[in-house]
């Protein structure tokens, strides 16, 4: 019998990915999403706005069954997670939700970070995800089990090429570079990065099935290599065949005008020997290959 598999998402870029890869290894995979786009062929499809609570409720309750594992892709209110808990604790063996490491206070990162700190985000985007974290740890989920992953800079077949402000996801990228265009880095983009392929990330997710290891337990997810943010473009130049330039914009003055952006504007590399310890897939895929399959969905 498969194992069946439901994911909260199931048509984004993480999301897909991770549909596509769990019916690639031969999941019952199914997917809850609002219907604006299509899901992957063999999927079973589920269709709620998880911003309504009802409609939510219905959909789960209306598929009559129960799954081996529940992905939420997409959570980022606390509220989120206790809809998760409700809704799945009794149906479900295992929760995993996929956090961020922007759930760590920018200014006050070991080098390289361990899952445990005493200085966390609390605000935005990385202190909403913590709220997140501290729901599942701190619920009553009965006999569900639930795993946190923690990624940093996700890449991909599906996303936008770029990691450092002001050419983040800029859709623009691969015309800029081959025009010669210089590309202003925050930073000169020195900042290190550890980029994981979301393939990587997706068969990491996958593992967590019927992994005891990993269970209610936080890891950090990144990918093989550290490296500058600058060598992540000047790799998409090599590729592209072409010259890479680089302004340097200064780090104080940039944040003085965009502080939403500290959490890129740090290095950004993680202890990855609590993951690796637990038996769960570790990602492999260099950043130069990672970065091909990358480029090359995007000009093919």
């Amino acid at each position: 019998m498969f194992a069946k598999i439901l994911i909260i998402g199931g048509s984004g870029f993480v999301s897909g990915t991770l549909a596509r890869t769990a019916l690639a290894q031969d999941f019952e995979t199914w997917v809850l999403t609002r219907g604006h786009r299509p899901v992957p062929d063999g999927a079973h499809s589920l269709v709620a706005d998880r911003r309504d609570p009802s409609a939510f409720v219905r959909a789960i309750q209306e598929a009559e069954t129960d799954w081996d594992l529940v992905v939420d892709c997409i959570g980022y209110q606390p509220e989120d997670v206790v809809q998760d808990i409700s809704a799945f604790r009794k149906r479900t063996r295992h929760l995993a939700f996929v956090s961020t490491d922007f759930i760590f206070d920018p200014t006050n990162r070991r080098l390289p970070q361990t899952e445990e700190s005493e200085h966390y985000a609390t605000s935005g985007y990385g202190g909403n995800k913590r709220l997140c974290e501290l729901e599942l740890q701190n619920a009553d989920c009965g006999d569900m089990a639930w795993t946190v992953v923690r990624p940093c800079h996700i890449y991909g077949a599906g996303s936008l090429l770029g990691c450092l402000p002001a050419h983040g996801r800029d859709a623009d990228l691969i015309d800029r570079l081959r025009k010669g265009e210089v590309l202003d880095l925050v930073g000169g983009g020195h900042f290190l990065q550890q980029p994981i392929l979301a393939g990587d990330l997706c068969r990491l997710l996958l593992s967590l099935h019927g992994n005891v290891a990993t269970y209610n337990r936080i890891f950090c997810a990144a990918g093989p290599d550290i490296a500058e943010s600058r060598s992540y473009y000047q790799i998409v130049a090599d590729i592209l065949g072409v010259e890479l330039q680089v302004n340097e914009i200064p780090v104080d003055a940039y944040l003085a005008k965009n502080p939403n952006s500290a959490p890129f504007l740090c290095h950004r590399i993680y202890d990855l020997a609590q993951l690796k310890a637990s038996g769960a897939h570790v990602p492999a895929t260099s950043l130069e290959e990672g970065l091909r399959q990358h480029v090359n969905s995007l000009i093919c």
